[in-house]
């Protein structure tokens, strides 16, 4: 039932953990790699920690809570610096980033 229950918080951490995947690739591609650095570093440690996070909830993890915690709050620094950034995948990458901070927070409280 727990499973059920969290479906939410797992296809959006998912989902942001493909968008931080994406956005890292085209930052790359960008000409001023140097300015994407920080995005790039966020999205890797973003796209890392949704999948651990999705992970322990399907497994119930008695530590997917605290997980979770923290999830949010990397997918909202991640979302953060994306925003500032103009690029489609940014501003797509952003989105992801605060709806799955938003069902992290869910799930963790």
């Amino acid at each position: 039932m727990a499973h059920e229950i969290h479906q939410a918080c797992v296809d959006a951490c998912n989902t942001c953990a493909d968008a931080c995947d994406h956005c890292a690739a085209a930052c790359l591609q960008e000409p001023d790699i140097k300015m994407m650095a920080r995005c790039i570093a966020l999205d890797m440690d973003c796209a890392a920690i949704c999948r651990m996070a999705a992970g322990y909830m399907a497994r119930r993890s008695e530590f997917a809570k605290s997980l979770c915690q923290l999830c949010a709050e990397v997918c909202q620094a991640c979302g953060d610096e994306c925003a500032k950034h103009q690029q489609e995948h940014c501003q797509a990458c952003a989105k992801a980033c605060q709806q799955c901070a938003d069902e992290c927070r869910r799930m963790a409280n």
